[in-house]
């Protein structure tokens, strides 16, 4: 029998711990890498690795019913959309409950990523993971999981003039105390932006403003008294315009449009434009409590002056302007200088080398949760020989095909390689797990061990012993 492959998992969030089950059960031996000091990424508030910007009003913004792993159901008891704290114990009790916890080395943050040898693709190739502490470990695959919401994105180019009052990110955002008798604006209209808003109109001086350049579909978490995306699976089998043309009616009937609140007109049409997911905002839009405003013009010392010539004086100017795709440890030979560019088949396998696998770069129309457990299982059937991939020319042809149908739907400017629609891939990656099944067994050969084991490092003697670490989450 030949020994068993090994991989290295960069990340312990869900992606990262999704893809280390995935693995171990597939017979691999794993090294999982993670920066900070505990399992579950960006959920986990004071995490060490300084990237988590979970907040302590944060919740799910997809119920728990769509949002759970199909391996690891959340707790009957828990309510429909779990606090941030609650899913961060649910990834614990995930990592516990499978085993996990011995292959993590937590705080350890990965310098490079580099594969080993000349070889081709397939031939057995060895990945070299080095860490910042200089140590190294060979690995035959390696699994990109470190997840895409922790380097803020700020304004670019910056806006004319000078702002003299104090300037955060939402990354940075954890309680409404900073916002105490002082007067707020919020930029941006996602999810984040909406919960601090109204997080601040409970303590800033005076109505919270929200500014924002281009609106956005606002979707409360109950629809008719049931989750929002409750009816999400049955309206999966319809095309997604027709889908959008039913959830938008509906919308309009449980909440109106958003400009009834002074909000801007969505910028295009729900499913194509990420929606915000909120219960709050538009009782307290209602109740003076957070007043409208659209983008920003230029700033004024302590005055912002918007864009529809009205000015007011901020204190706190807060930017929830999202993030960058960032991938530090790989070289641009692997990212091509763009993460967010990156063509991967089935948002899975670099075409250039499947050996590199990502699980977690992608933004979805649902949870992440069910995405990234289905990919991490598309990865480790491969490295089993279980799943055979196409020929190469067939991967590019379907990530081409991919890329084009998510621009006529997301526009070119809102990281089309990127977005999937959550049923349609959830669906899409069980047939392909089918046919690369299939293909192995017409005899696609099982990904070939290396001729020979690399020789230990200190890093390898110390593999089978040393406890855990981070690098970030989904």
């Amino acid at each position: 029998m030949p020994p068993p492959r090994r991989a290295a998992v960069i990340g312990a969030g869900a992606a990262g711990l999704a893809a280390t089950k995935a693995l171990l059960d597939a017979g691999a031996d794993v090294v999982t890498y993670e920066k900070g000091d505990r399992p579950g990424g960006l959920w986990a508030r004071g995490n060490s690795s300084g990237l988590s910007p979970a907040y302590a009003s944060l919740h799910l913004n997809t119920s728990k019913g769509r949002t759970q792993f199909a391996d690891f159901p959340m707790p009957a008891e828990w309510p429909d959309y779990p606090s941030a704290d609650l899913v961060a114990g649910y990834l614990a009790d995930y990592a516990e409950t499978f085993g996990l916890t011995p292959h993590i080395r937590y705080g350890t943050t990965v310098a490079s990523v580099e594969r080993e040898n000349g070889t081709e693709t397939g031939a057995g190739q060895s990945w070299r993971v080095t860490t910042e502490a200089g140590d190294t470990g060979r690995y035959d695959a390696v699994v990109v999981a470190n997840g895409h919401n922790w380097d803020p994105r700020l304004p670019e180019p910056g806006y004319p003039g000078t702002f003299t009052g104090t300037v955060m990110h939402a990354h940075d955002y954890r309680t409404a105390d900073v916002f105490r008798d002082r007067r707020v604006l919020v930029a941006g209209m996602g999810n984040s932006a909406m919960d601090i808003a109204v997080d601040a109109s409970y303590t800033a001086r005076g109505p919270v403003l929200l500014s924002a350049r281009r609106g956005v579909h606002i979707v409360p978490k109950y629809l008719f008294g049931r989750p929002a995306d409750a009816t999400g699976g049955a309206l999966s089998v319809l095309p997604w315009r027709l889908r959008q043309r039913i959830a938008e009616t509906l919308l309009r009937l449980a909440v109106g449009r958003p400009q009834r609140y002074g909000l801007p007109a969505p910028a295009g049409g729900l499913f194509q434009n990420h929606p915000t997911i909120s219960d709050t905002i538009l009782h307290r839009l209602t109740h003076g409590e957070v007043a409208a405003r659209p983008g920003i013009d230029r700033f004024e010392g302590d005055r912002v002056v918007f864009t529809d010539g009205r000015s007011d004086p901020v204190d706190v100017l807060v930017w929830a302007t999202g993030y960058r795709v960032t991938i530090p440890f790989l070289s641009p030979r692997w990212t091509g200088g763009d993460p967010e560019q990156l063509p991967l088949y089935k948002r899975v396998f670099h075409l250039d080398d499947p050996g590199l696998a990502f699980v977690g770069l992608m933004q979805s129309t649902g949870a992440a949760l069910p995405v990234v457990e289905a990919q991490a299982k598309l990865a480790a059937a491969r490295l089993a020989g279980d799943y055979a991939l196409p020929p190469a020319a067939e991967q590019r042809r379907s990530t081409d095909r991919d890329l084009r149908e998510a621009t006529a739907r997301w526009g070119s400017d809102r990281r089309p390689r990127m977005r999937i629609d959550f049923d349609r891939y959830i669906a899409g990656l069980s047939r392909e797990m089918k046919a690369g099944r299939a293909r192995a067994r017409r005899g696609a050969a099982r990904p070939a061990a290396p001729a020979r084991r690399a020789e230990n490092t200190d890093e390898n003697t110390r593999e089978s012993t040393q406890e855990n670490t981070e690098e970030s989450t989904v």
